[in-house]
């Protein structure tokens, strides 16, 4: 048993926040149905570095967080898409959706129609800027998202920034607060009933920013961008050895003696440029030049390994190719491996959620799907004969 078996989940989403909030759900043991449009479906299908993969629609950003789904196409336009999809909504625990604000409303499957056919109904809407406010109407992608929170003013480094973070963080965080919402929100439902969840992406973001926004709040220092520079500690940060950078996070004043020390430079500690965490703050670039100093005679991974026997917190600089193949991940089963996908040529390969469930990593059984592979299924399930289903595809319902 997995902690969601038995819920029932409506996917309304596109690209990457709500399929990634759903993506957890699907995990967790949830059987997730995505609603698609018919003929397109989800725009992630279309989007990734493989042409080819996407001109089937199976596009790499959407394989990345739909395994595990199921597809139906439902045309919400049409007066049958909607009595299909409250008929979906009658045995649904959560429907996520991240159109902008209003959209379900004026396609007439807004909140408060879809409640009076499940008054338990946990319903989650993702945007941008949340429900209401002066921007709620507006798009938001992921860029957008990261310049105006102040990610971007806080990230490269003084002379670069405000730069971009290399992924989509700020989806990506929006898709793992709602599935927080929604785990929560499940624990309460026997008490509270049903309730709609907003998630704001860019309160969201805001959220996790915790040791910016309270530099600002609490103490009126604004946050400035540090590169690979730790604002709390030093040494912290990225150092240069003989053959490429590395991490050090010397955060404790016994840690910093102890990489003197191994080093062979006992001498810096009593330095007063240097002498307690303060001090090597004010002084870290004099500081970091010395260091480098040094780590210029050996290798990186030898550092590595020396700081981290003495309790000095270091660690390489990987390529995403490179942490994908180390040991701590390739043997504690985070990536998954789909065989013989319906459609393509090739096996393929995702990462899981970074947990685990008493010693194993959470999985699904099935690959990511094709577009509307399970609506005839899902149709059944609601009694419709095949025929029926027949006319409502003619129809142009599915």
């Amino acid at each position: 048993m997995k902690p969601l078996d038995g819920i029932r989940v409506l996917d309304l989403t596109n690209v990457l926040a709500g399929p990634f909030c759903g993506h957890q759900l699907a995990h967790m043991g949830a059987d997730v149905i995505k609603v698609e449009t018919p003929g397109r479906g989800d725009l992630a299908r279309e989007l990734g570095a493989d042409p080819d993969l996407n001109a089937q629609r199976m596009g790499i950003s959407f394989l990345a967080q739909n395994a595990g789904k199921r597809s139906i196409t439902l045309n919400l336009k049409a007066d049958k898409g909607k009595a299909l999809l409250k008929e979906l909504v009658r045995g649904a625990d959560v429907l996520v959706e991240n159109f902008r604000p209003g959209v379900m409303d004026r396609l007439g499957v807004g909140y408060a129609v879809l409640k009076e056919e499940n008054p338990k109904l946990i319903y989650c809407a993702i945007s941008g800027f949340g429900q209401d406010g002066p921007l709620r109407d507006l798009p938001a992608y992921d860029q957008i998202i990261q310049g105006l929170s102040g990610v971007m003013s806080i990230t490269g480094a003084p002379e670069t920034a405000p730069y971009r973070v290399g992924y989509p963080i700020c989806d990506t965080i929006g898709g793992m607060t709602a599935a927080f919402g929604i785990a929560a929100a499940l624990n309460g439902r026997d008490r509270d009933g049903g309730v709609f969840i907003d998630v704001s992406m860019l309160e969201a973001t805001l959220a996790t920013m915790g040791w910016a926004v309270s530099n600002w709040l609490v103490a009126g220092i604004r946050p400035q961008p540090l590169g690979n520079e730790n604002a709390t500690a030093a040494p912290s940060g990225m150092f240069q050895a003989a053959d490429g950078p590395f991490n050090i996070a010397a955060n404790k004043q016994e840690q910093w003696e102890a990489l003197c020390r191994h080093i062979g430079r006992g001498d810096l500690i009593e330095n007063a440029l240097y002498r307690q965490r303060e001090d090597r703050k004010r002084n870290r670039a004099a500081l970091n030049e010395e260091l480098n100093t040094s780590f210029a005679s050996g290798r990186a991974a030898d550092w590595v390994a020396g700081l981290n026997a003495l309790g000095v917190p270091a660690g390489l600089v990987q390529t995403v190719p490179e942490v994908l193949e180390h040991p701590q991940i390739a043997e504690r089963g985070m990536v998954a491996t789909f065989e013989h996908v319906p459609g393509l040529d090739r096996d393929i390969r995702v990462v899981r959620p970074g947990l685990k469930l008493d010693g194993a990593p959470p999985a699904v059984d099935a690959p990511p799907a094709s577009l509307g592979q399970h609506t005839e299924e899902i149709l059944g399930e609601l009694g419709y004969e095949r025929q029926d289903v027949e006319r409502l595809r003619e129809e142009g319902v599915i």
